[in-house]
């Protein structure tokens, strides 16, 4: 039987805050062990060989939570890694069958950039493999209210480094229409209201690339996946997710 997601209709914290400081940018090494959830999804490079591509978040015994742009590739192309704070080693490594992209997603875009990945078998849950709870459909994270990224990303714009240790670090909430004035000056990218932004008044803390498809937690709840941004720590442009509220009843229906 399917194990059903967890789900937090309200402000209630329902899993523990990460308990130490804040590869992420401006981040510190954490362990599978505070982010229990965390999944490295790797992708076929040559020689049969998976390298990390993405991040993600489990939502039950099938199902893994990421961003749709990290899964442009047949099925076969992907595994996911779960229970490990190494991206490229330990934990237990499983085939994915299944993707589920947002039916309004499209290619190349950034709009409604979620997904959903199906384990080719059960996951087994233990102290290190554990489901998400994510945010019901009306949470609301306060502006200004501290948020913790995980990733196993760069650590600054630009760096080609392997991926290793899990890492994390605590960020803000970004008002929405700030962070709409300030994308509105690239011609890049446009805000909408299905979108989260994140970051720190005075740059140095974000996501970066290899992020994406990582959760962003408030109390220890997924609020957020990462998606997007103009190169990494910058003050004047935050790190974009989408708002997992704005998803739930679609995560629900195909978790």
């Amino acid at each position: 039987m399917r194990i059903l997601v967890l789900v937090a209709l309200c402000m209630a914290t329902v899993a523990a805050l990460p308990t130490s400081s804040q590869r992420i940018v401006g981040g510190t090494v954490t362990s599978i062990e505070e982010y229990p959830n965390m999944v490295v999804l790797l992708v076929l490079y040559e020689w049969s060989v998976f390298g990390h591509r993405c991040g993600g978040s489990i939502l039950n015994n099938r199902s893994i939570l990421t961003a749709a742009h990290c899964v442009d590739q047949s099925v076969s192309m992907y595994q996911i890694r779960l229970g490990s704070t190494w991206a490229l080693s330990g934990g237990v490594v499983y085939r994915i069958n299944g993707i589920i992209n947002h039916p309004l997603y499209i290619p190349g875009t950034r709009y409604h950039d979620i997904g959903i990945l199906r384990s080719a078998s059960n996951i087994n849950f233990n102290e290190c493999i554990r489901p998400a709870p994510i945010a019901g459909t009306k949470y609301v994270v306060p502006d200004n209210d501290y948020l913790w990224a995980a990733g196993w990303g760069a650590q600054y714009y630009g760096d080609t480094a392997e991926p290793e240790e899990l890492r994390h670090v605590k960020v803000m909430k970004i008002n929405l229409e700030t962070c709409k004035k300030q994308f509105a000056v690239s011609n890049k990218y446009t805000i909408t209201d299905e979108m989260l932004c994140s970051g720190w008044p005075t740059g140095g803390r974000d996501q970066c690339q290899g992020d994406s498809g990582s959760p962003i937690f408030h109390h220890g709840v997924v609020v957020g996946v990462c998606s997007f941004g103009i190169e990494c720590g910058r003050a004047d442009f935050p790190g974009v997710n989408m708002r997992v509220a704005n998803y739930t009843d679609w995560i629900l229906d195909n978790a």
